[in-house]
């Protein structure tokens, strides 16, 4: 008999446990076999039940054959693959050698406090941003002209919407370069960084010192992250709407284009391609396996010849200054979506508008109104439940002295791993299947399967971190575990609490494609209206819904700051710690 005690509850809170397996694993897996199910037509559709195709003989084949004979097909799944690969590839890059540069840098505090703020502003916001700063008609353009480039007319470069998707490739690049630098400055207190000393003391360079001796230990703790980046890029939707290529489209833009299709066929090809990108991203997160022993190789021979790079003056200054170009695209970006939202006329080559007006704002009031409201109950409500199931997660890991094994990681982190049009193509076929489509419940559980594994993750570290000898006091004054976590250890965390549920409620605003498919249209939300209007080319619209979308996640990064502020304004440990430790 197998040892059922371990995964039965031995507590109350210890059905936390349950409820997050739950919550992470079953939609999935009942995802993948409704997809599996539909690719091969196991409905018995007579267009795809004859056998032939790429699996001869098998019902449904044909829908990988109709796949694979698409117009751009290939290149489509070319392009997937190396964003996936690429992007995450250098936005890593620029990330360590950034803190292998400047961590004891005073600049250092100052990006990762501007770090932070960029951490919330949604992806098709920044997107957006970079489409008003790089388009030909674009502010960059307006600039230049016409004193400098001559143009009067806007010229006719492809500057976005390129076949080899570099401005889709840019955009998400800057946007996650924010996020690896909050997983490593997470990782950072759990390495022992005097080792970069000690490798400094051996003549060895800043920058090599640093990678030798402590990117390693860093690494094994953002491994996980970082194959939820690539995951993510390889599979993107709302980005590739905005900035990737047109004809053809990344391969998940193509599949969410068959799924909208009133044809049911297309149905059935679209879940035979969702199947065929859940094998795009596995290749890429292969091949960057793979680079992981390549790298450890030349590392390793490195070594051996004892190179040490002692000058890297020159790569210090060069990584600071694209870290600062990949800051300022995003600072600048979400400025020009302000400047749009108010611009009345403004014709190239003005560099600003000659008429401002608030017409955007007033015609629109209604619905910005109504999609915003909606996006944050939607958002409060699955961080809320989130943040209670990641305290409870949290406290009985405490209580019963366990530690989260690797397993346990791969389960929280395996729905940011899976390609999410896959995975929503599934489970929107399976809820209509269920008749629970389109309500506003089945969209707020579908948020909270992406939002609890931010929440906790940023809440992970500093409740581990916790100074646990208030409680052991407490308890020998005769207090409960229950009086001690909603009196001493919850207050005195109350920063990083409300931080990642802030977190948590950016993460819920940016979901696009949960929104779009389980809310089959009748939840509109601020988000799914902006990229809506990606495709009108009205930039006063598009800026005036981004604003917005931008200014939501904001608000509850400002509330999470103040609160603490206000509440411990008599505790000044409290407040400059942040943590109560």
């Amino acid at each position: 008999m197998p040892n059922l005690h371990i995964l039965w509850p031995r507590s109350k809170l210890d059905l936390v446990r349950l409820l997050v397996l739950m919550l992470l694993l079953i939609p999935i897996v009942a995802a993948s076999f409704t997809l599996i199910g539909n690719a091969f037509d196991w409905g018995g559709s007579p267009e795809f039940s004859s056998p032939g195709g790429f699996f001869a003989g098998s019902p449904g084949g044909n829908a990988f054959g109709a796949v694979f004979a698409e117009p751009g097909f290939w290149k489509s799944v070319a392009l997937s693959y190396w964003i996936g690969l690429v992007t995450p590839f250098i936005a890593l890059v620029i990330v360590i050698l950034f803190v292998a540069s400047f961590s004891s840098a005073p600049v250092f505090g100052w990006v990762w406090a501007l770090m932070k703020p960029i951490l919330a502003v949604p992806h098709a916001a920044a997107a957006f941003g970079l489409l008003f700063l790089i388009a030909p008609s674009g502010f960059i353009m307006r600039l230049l002209s016409p004193e400098i480039s001559g143009f009067t007319r806007p010229p006719d470069w492809l500057t976005v919407n390129d076949p080899a998707g570099i401005a889709f490739g840019l955009a998400l690049v800057i946007k996650e370069i924010p996020f690896l630098f909050f997983v490593t400055m997470a990782a950072l207190p759990q390495v022992d960084l005097r080792r970069a000393q000690i490798v400094a003391g051996f003549g060895h360079g800043r920058i090599w010192g640093w990678l030798i001796s402590v990117f390693p230990a860093v690494y094994l703790q953002i491994r996980l992250p970082v194959f939820a980046v690539i995951a993510f890029a390889s599979s993107n939707v709302d980005v590739a709407l905005v900035l990737g290529p047109v004809a053809p489209p990344p391969l998940s833009v193509q599949i969410l284009r068959w799924m909208n299709d009133p044809d049911l066929v297309k149905g059935t090809i679209a879940a035979a391609a969702a199947i065929i990108q859940i094998g795009v991203t596995l290749l890429a997160l292969m091949t960057w396996w793979i680079g992981e022993y390549a790298v450890l190789h030349l590392a390793r021979l490195a070594a051996i010849h004892g190179w040490r790079f002692g000058r890297d003056r020159f790569l210090q200054i060069s990584v600071g200054l694209v870290t600062a170009i990949a800051v300022g695209l995003v600072v600048f970006g979400l400025a020009l979506l302000a400047l749009w939202s108010l611009a009345g006329v403004w014709r190239f080559p003005d560099a600003l508008p000659r008429i401002w007006t608030l017409s955007g704002w007033i015609s629109q009031f209604s619905n910005l109104a109504e999609t915003g409201l909606r996006a944050a109950v939607i958002a409060v409500i699955s961080s809320l439940l989130s943040l209670v199931l990641v305290l409870a997660s949290l406290e009985n890991e405490y209580r019963s002295d366990i530690r989260p094994t690797r397993l346990a990681w791969w389960t929280i982190f395996i729905p940011l791993l899976v390609p999410q049009i896959a995975f929503m193509g599934g489970l929107s076929v399976l809820f209509l299947r269920l008749g629970i489509d389109g309500t506003l419940w089945s969209v707020i559980i579908v948020h909270m399967i992406f939002v609890f594994p931010y929440v906790y993750l940023t809440l992970a570290d500093p409740w581990n971190a916790f100074d646990v000898r208030y409680l052991h006091v407490a308890r020998t004054l005769g207090k409960g575990d229950d009086r001690n976590f909603w009196s001493i250890r919850l207050p005195m965390l109350l920063a990083p609490v409300l931080a990642a549920f802030a977190l948590g409620v950016a993460v819920s605003i940016s979901q696009y494609l949960p929104t779009l498919l389980i809310g089959a249209g009748r939840q509109p939300t601020i988000t799914t209206e902006a990229i809506a209007l990606a495709s009108g080319g009205n930039r006063r619209l598009i800026g005036t819904y981004a604003l917005i979308q931008t200014l939501l996640p904001f608000v509850f990064f400002a509330l999470a700051s103040l609160v603490p502020r206000i509440t411990w304004a008599n505790r000044r440990d409290l407040q400059a710690t942040g943590t109560g430790n």
